[in-house]
């Protein structure tokens, strides 16, 4: 987070170092240097260098393994983007700017070129009511702007907000390990975080919302983005049946499944990570989808690598199937009929079956009633990328961009949503990364195999490229988003041409 901050606030210490000589770097090219045992990454564009810290503020990733291109750097795992310039971030996920260092030419008979390093560098850093995932990134874009007045988030979980991807890779997790802010920061900013509270109506002609306590908390503006609810199912309230939303379902999962009986509903990228995640830990592992394979509708059928990854652990898939009920006795699970027929036991079910986002069209992230905005799930949106085509698209990346996006406009900003969708899945240690909008493609050009667990998939629609998956191809698919993102047209005759050099860093 940058803080709105007066000028002059903080002295720092100045630690000079010589790095390299001026000629080391050439444009678009990237060093990691270590200043004070301090990693710092050097940055030469247009002739001019740039250092920031070299360490993405997400996950820790290394940036001089990912794509730069123009004055932007994006992470090699999960596409957050930094400005080489400011530090500034600029695409999610992340919240952290980095640090920004000052470089300095000295000419001498080697033209060697110190940095100067502050020590100890901080990053450049009416009420709202906000409920849900894009929520912390709306707070604290309003108050990097300089907004004073309240701002209250409302969340239904025991918890404030937290890196919820995470759960369905880890669910045994502890709270420590995901929150993305500390209670002294919300504190620090004055922002009032609700937990264990929703909202259940709002009344926009009073400009109010009423919660699930029946307490009304009247706003000025207001921002929705409470995600998806899900579809219903026969025997889903019997003991046994987990959903995976919250810190509490996912340590649940982890301990009801440990030598148990699972059936995961639902093929989708989250439905595989809990089962990846319990191939090891419960008796057996069944996984039941609606398609022909797991990751068909956005990856296509060609990509079965991880289909079979899990196959290999014994995890048993029934695809082109449906639960119909969830049995039990004695109000405990005892296993689940497919549409099919089948018959699965299961001493646990977890659902993570096709949502019911409630979209609303946003243009600039505000909705077609005054005052009131929404992001994430609930928000379809006009894809830059596809030409403005109206979208919904249920990244965790992209609920942090409509975010910010949403508090821009609200402070009368207008801003468009420009971001490149882009997103991650992890499989017993194997991580498929994608971005783009495929939606519509009629056909994949493969580099690699698909069989050998090491693959670029470019997804084609109109002659172009309008979406890359890979595995093991680190980090192509952040560097094709950056080249999406600055409006570049790949073609598909540039993705089935076999010198690929304009993919190289």
């Amino acid at each position: 987070m940058n803080q709105c901050q007066e000028p002059g606030e903080q002295q720092e210490e100045e630690v000079t170092q010589m790095v390299c000589e001026e000629g080391d770097l050439k444009d678009g090219q990237m060093r990691e240097v270590a200043v004070e045992e301090q990693n710092v990454l050097l940055v030469r564009t247009k002739g001019q260098y740039s250092a920031v810290g070299s360490r993405c503020s997400h996950y820790n990733a290394p940036l001089i393994k990912g794509a730069l291109v123009g004055e932007r750097v994006r992470c090699p795992f999960h596409g957050a983007s930094f400005n080489v310039k400011t530090g500034d971030i600029e695409e999610y996920p992340g919240l952290d700017c980095l640090p920004c260092y000052k470089v300095k030419h000295v000419y001498r008979d080697q033209h060697l070129m110190p940095i100067n390093i502050h020590l100890g560098i901080t990053p450049v850093l009416n009420s709202f009511v906000i409920s849900g995932p894009a929520a912390l990134v709306c707070a604290e874009t309003l108050r990097q702007h300089c907004y004073q007045g309240r701002i209250i988030m409302v969340t239904k979980d025991s918890l404030p907000p937290f890196d919820k991807p995470k759960l369905s890779k880890a669910l045994n997790v502890d709270s420590s390990g995901i929150l993305l802010r500390s209670s002294d920061f919300y504190q620090q900013y004055g922002i009032e975080v609700w937990t264990q509270k929703e909202v259940v109506s709002v009344n926009p002609a009073d400009k109010a919302v009423k919660l699930n306590d029946g307490t009304l908390q009247h706003y000025d503006q207001l921002l929705i983005s409470t995600g998806s609810r899900p579809l219903s199912c026969p025997g889903s309230d019997l003991a046994g049946v987990k959903l995976l939303q919250s810190y509490e379902d996912a340590k649940e999962i982890h301990s009801s499944g440990l030598g148990q009986k699972a059936v995961v509903i639902g093929a989708s990228f989250i439905g595989m990570e809990v089962a990846s995640y319990l191939s090891d830990k419960a008796t057996s592992v069944a996984v039941v989808g609606s398609s022909r394979y797991p990751y068909e509708r956005s990856l296509g059928p060609e990509i079965v690598a991880s289909f079979k990854m899990l196959e290999e652990q014994n995890v048993k898939f029934y695809m082109n199937d449906a639960v119909t009920e969830i049995k039990g006795e004695n109000g405990k699970v005892k296993g689940v009929l497919l549409k099919s027929g089948k018959v699965l036991e299961a001493d646990v079910v977890i659902r993570i079956v096709e949502a019911l986002p409630l979209t609303l069209f946003c243009q600039f992230m505000r909705t077609n009633i005054p005052d009131i905005f929404s992001a994430g799930d609930v928000a379809s949106f006009p894809l830059t990328i596809r030409g403005d085509q109206r979208v919904n698209v249920g990244h965790w990346q992209m609920s942090q961009s409509h975010g910010r996006v949403a508090a821009l406009n609200m402070l009368n900003k207008p801003t468009k949503i420009e971001s490149v969708p882009f997103f991650w899945t992890v499989l017993l240690g194997k991580s498929i990364r994608y971005t783009g909008y495929g939606e519509g493609y009629t056909e994949i050009i493969f580099k690699g195999k698909v069989e050998e667990r090491k693959f670029l998939a470019f997804y084609i629609k109109d002659e172009v490229v309008v979406a890359v998956a890979s595995l093991m191809f680190d980090p192509v698919v952040s560097r094709v988003a950056e080249l999406m993102a600055i409006g570049q047209i790949i073609t598909k005759a540039q993705a089935q041409a076999d010198d690929l050099s304009w993919l190289q860093m």
